[in-house]
């Protein structure tokens, strides 16, 4: 792949401050944390300071963000000046090859879908394909995939106020991104005790000098995340911004006493993700907590996932199956602590959520199911393929219930590199797998 001129690192129009944003301690606004933006008639008719603000209400509405240093932090940092350049897909979910368009923040044209893509909590695609991403030219792109995001916000600002932050620590920011994280927790902690680490060296270079238009310079350093960093350890807070099979005990070993590490573990299935929270005492012991959640972040490089394709989607909402009336009622959405269960216990399958009744596949062998309202406590369960995914759901959700119900799980990291996951009354538990591939 051919490399133009670095001359799209940084939008041309944003001047690098003199000092960093900091963390003032108070609830409110720090008073030093203008946008880096440039005068202009008016005041900001760009909008992103507007945006930035609506975005960081919506957030507090929701629940997902208090009050705070996180919350400063996000009022404070000018999302476009981290992500100058992103990515909109402009084809059909479906559609083969995808087409993406690069949106940059230097064109006017741009600049007002671009603020709206930024603030508006989802996801932001900044690299497609492990392309450089300083330098580069707009325009579209098709085929291929897009190989680094900046995650969504609401599960961003939920992960940083639970790993509680604080002026001083050092933290090692795994799977740097656009650098969202990073500049939070320099915000915060101040810059010089933050390594920030991803396995693209051209994420790592444009995340270190966009992170340095801020007036930061944390370690930004390119390596595989699941081995940390242990130059700049131990660290008081490691984050993990991708998923994982199984805790990476190198990141354990590089957590200090009295610190605390968040990643998300998963199997191949997107579905149904587990939040790892692994903090180790004052006297060096590990205490690890596995919780069943909604939202978790995607898989990192060497992950493989399965995936419902439209033609399985298509069967599940549509084809006929062997129908079955049942009284037995399916599992709860809310009820995660099962569905985490579920996954564990009855890997390879896949929900498809965009469904408007229960549906679940299973990608490699083609099964699939699907569940109905049938009148006053009856269901209509279709089935289809080998596996009776069914039976699987009920015989996880019996064993949750003898379980009590737990939405949590004990995370024992044993030694011999064994991970087990057990209720807290021990009824049920399972093994996490070995997984060679997880490196990022």
């Amino acid at each position: 792949m051919n490399t133009v001129p670095n001359t799209a690192a940084v939008p041309s129009a944003v001047p690098a401050p003199s000092e960093p944003l900091r963390h003032t301690g108070r609830s409110e606004p720090a008073q030093s944390a203008a946008p880096f933006l440039p005068p202009q008639p008016g005041g900001d008719t760009s909008g992103a300071a507007a945006a930035r603000a609506a975005m960081v209400a919506r957030l507090e509405k929701s629940g997902e963000l208090r009050l705070g240093p996180v919350r400063e932090a996000l009022l404070a940092l000018p999302r476009e000046v981290l992500m100058p350049q992103a990515y909109v897909r402009r084809s059909a979910p479906d559609e083969t090859p995808p087409r993406w368009n690069l949106l940059d923040w230097s064109r006017p044209a741009d600049r007002d879908e671009l603020l709206e893509r930024l603030h508006s909590g989802d996801s932001v695609a900044i690299q497609h394909d492990g392309e450089p991403v300083l330098g580069r030219t707009t325009g579209s792109r098709r085929g291929g995939s897009i190989t680094a995001m900046s995650s969504t916000m609401g599960l961003t600002a939920e992960l940083l106020q639970l790993l509680d932050l604080r002026p001083g620590q050092r933290v090692l920011d795994v799977g740097t991104g656009a650098g969202v994280t990073a500049a939070v927790a320099c915000f915060v902690c101040g810059h010089d005790g933050v390594v920030t680490l991803d396995i693209d060296p051209h994420v790592t270079a444009a995340a270190r000098e966009r992170l340095s238009a801020l007036g930061y310079q944390p370690t930004a350093v390119t390596g595989d995340g699941t081995a940390g960093w242990p130059d700049a350890g131990p660290y008081d807070r490691v984050f993990v911004s991708f998923a994982v099979r199984r805790v990476p005990t190198a990141l354990v070993e590089q957590l200090a006493p009295g610190g605390r590490a968040l990643m998300t573990l998963g199997t191949s299935s997107p579905s149904w993700p587990g939040l790892a929270v692994v903090d180790k005492r004052p006297d060096g012991t590990v205490e690890a907590e596995l919780r069943a959640v909604e939202f978790g972040h995607r898989a990192g490089a060497g992950f493989d996932r399965l995936f419902l394709s439209a033609s399985l989607r298509k069967a599940i909402t549509t084809a006929d199956g062997w129908t079955q009336r049942s009284r037995l009622a399916p599992p709860a959405d809310t009820a995660h602590g099962m569905w985490l269960a579920l996954d564990a216990l009855y890997p390879g399958l896949v929900r498809h959520f965009g469904a408007e009744d229960l549906a679940i596949g299973a990608p490699e062998c083609g099964s699939w199911m699907r569940v109905r309202a049938a009148g006053h406590r009856r269901w209509d369960v279709t089935t289809c393929g080998p596996r009776d995914i069914w039976a699987e759901v009920q015989d996880a959700a019996t064993r949750w219930w003898a379980a009590g119900e737990p939405a949590a799980y004990r995370l024992h990291l044993d030694t011999g590199d064994v991970q087990r996951a057990t209720s807290p009354n021990g009824a049920l538990a399972w093994q996490l797998p070995h997984a060679p591939g997880d490196a990022r």
